[in-house]
């Protein structure tokens, strides 16, 4: 089988690395790849921001099917158009994608399915949002509603901070749409992920994880795209993951059929418990960066059964086996990330680490 992996950030580095493993695998291409994935695979450099590219590059390479890494191409419709093509590939369509590309679009409907997650309220103007702000009680959740990179939340006691993010978001320098910002309940507590694999017909559990935004050690500092991670998460029994999938997941699949944006494709639920009771934070709607590595060396080759099942609507015909082992997955950033990162740093060999023998 050949395979196409979409991106060339740390994700699809371990994407590249389960999916190698699997004896279905013939051939694997990243585009655009990075330094790691050349080690596993072949880096072709095209334009994956042009769905036609990736189509041209598909019939060139005679892809058997498409694994998609970055939520960017789901909103820009790849899944719509490789399907259009009778390419194989597993992911949601750009208007099921809103579950993650607008989180205006979620919180709407979590109100419409009554799905457990914090209150909030939605502004279109800046200055209606300010003015709520000023009233609310600290610490205050501010969130961009289109895409950020991981970056579009700001959980803060400072009204002067929040105020400027506010104005940020609707200036255009946070997130991918400057109209809309979500004011939301700040909940205490742990968080963690969930990752279901769904398809048409089914909807299956393949594993949770807890990650770390917080640049800064103790859990400090600003939002990141995610500064490490570990699976399994203590947090989730068979309890909660049937709290989860009853409250939550099931009746968010039922509202995009009933709007005929039918959901297929990797589901991530990042969600906190509040008096033994799941809420909602956000869905991704991909495999999320740090958590997939450490559910890539979990899952191992079993990644790609994954999507190959997934694509094909039978996920139904597909055991999961998670192993009884954990892992974890540390991030190494320049500094001054996430605001003003260091350019050129080079990264050789990490020696001398320790670790705690209780990890």
């Amino acid at each position: 089988m050949r395979i196409l992996i979409i991106g060339n950030g740390a994700r699809e580095h371990a994407l590249t690395w389960a999916i190698s493993q699997n004896p279905r695998c013939t051939e694997i291409y990243c585009s655009p790849g990075n330094a790691g994935t050349s080690m596993l695979a072949t880096n072709v450099e095209i334009d994956i921001t042009s769905n036609s590219k990736i189509i041209e590059m598909c019939k060139e390479y005679s892809i058997d099917i498409v694994v998609v890494g970055p939520e960017k191409q789901f909103e820009q419709g790849l899944t719509n158009a490789l399907r259009e093509k009778k390419v194989l590939v597993f992911g949601p369509s750009m208007e099921a994608s809103q579950l993650e590309t607008s989180k205006s679009f979620t919180k709407t409907m979590c109100k419409y399915k009554n799905i457990p997650t914090a209150n909030y309220k939605i502004f279109s103007k800046s200055d209606d949002a300010i003015e709520f702000l000023k009233v609310q009680p600290k610490p205050y959740v501010i969130k961009a509603d289109g895409l950020a990179a991981g970056k579009g939340v700001l959980v803060s006691s400072d009204l002067q901070e929040s105020t400027q993010f506010i104005n940020w978001i609707f200036d255009g320098k946070i997130g991918t749409r400057k109209n809309k910002v979500i004011i939301e309940e700040y909940l205490a507590g742990q968080e963690m992920s969930v990752f279901f694999a769904i398809d048409k017909n089914t909807i299956k559990y393949i594993g949770s994880a807890q990650d770390y935004k917080r640049a800064f050690d103790n859990d400090c500092g600003p939002n990141t795209g995610g500064m490490g991670a570990f699976s399994p998460s203590p947090l989730l029994t068979e309890t909660n993951l049937d709290k989860i999938i009853r409250k939550i997941v099931k009746p968010t699949i039922e509202y995009m059929k009933e709007i005929g944006s039918e959901f297929s494709g990797i589901l991530y639920a990042g969600l906190i418990f509040i008096n033994r009771e799941p809420k909602l934070i956000e869905y991704n709607v991909r495999f999320g960066d740090p958590e997939c590595q450490a559910l890539c060396i979990r899952l191992g080759a079993q990644i790609l059964d994954i999507y190959f099942n997934g694509a094909k609507n039978e996920l139904s015909n597909l055991s999961i086996n998670e192993a009884n082992d954990s892992a974890i997955t540390v991030i190494v950033a320049e500094k001054g990330y996430p605001d003003n990162p260091k350019s050129g740093c080079e990264l050789n060999d990490i020696v001398d680490t320790k670790y705690d023998s209780e990890l």
